[in-house]
C-alpha cells in the first residue's frame, strides 16, 4: 500500500511538471493571438449621443470583412472619451445582436 501511495504521488508530481510548461506557452500564445486579432483603422468620426463611430480600417479578420470606412456601435460609449477625429487606432469588433461592434480600442502605437 504504502508503494502505491508513493508512486501516485511521484506520477502526480511529473505530470504537473509535464503539464504546467504547457498551460503557460497555451497562456502566452492567447495572448498573443489576442493582440493579432486587433485591427489598425483611422477614427474618421465620433458620435457621442448614438454611441457610434466610424472608422477607415484594415481587413478585419474574424468577421471576414475586407477594409473599407463604416459606422460601428460601441460596446461601451465611455470608449469615446479619449478619441478623435484623424487618431490612429487598434480596434476588435464582434458582430453582436445584428450589429457590428467594437468591442475594445486602443490608441495605435
Amino acid at each position: 500500500m504504502k508503494t502505491l501511495k508513493m508512486f501516485t504521488v511521484a506520477a502526480a508530481a511529473a505530470l504537473s511538471v509535464a503539464v504546467s510548461p504547457l498551460a503557460w506557452g497555451q497562456a502566452g500564445k492567447d495572448k498573443t493571438a489576442a493582440a493579432s486579432d486587433m485591427t489598425d483603422a483611422e477614427v474618421r468620426k465620433i458620435d457621442k449621443d448614438n454611441s457610434k463611430i466610424t472608422l477607415k480600417h484594415g481587413e478585419i479578420k474574424n468577421l471576414d470583412m475586407p477594409g473599407m470606412t463604416m459606422v460601428f456601435q460601441l460596446k461601451d460609449a465611455a470608449m469615446l472619451d479619449k478619441l478623435k477625429p484623424g487618431d490612429k487606432v487598434k480596434f476588435k469588433a464582434e458582430k453582436l445582436g445584428g450589429a457590428y461592434t467594437v468591442t475594445a480600442i486602443e490608441m495605435a502605437k
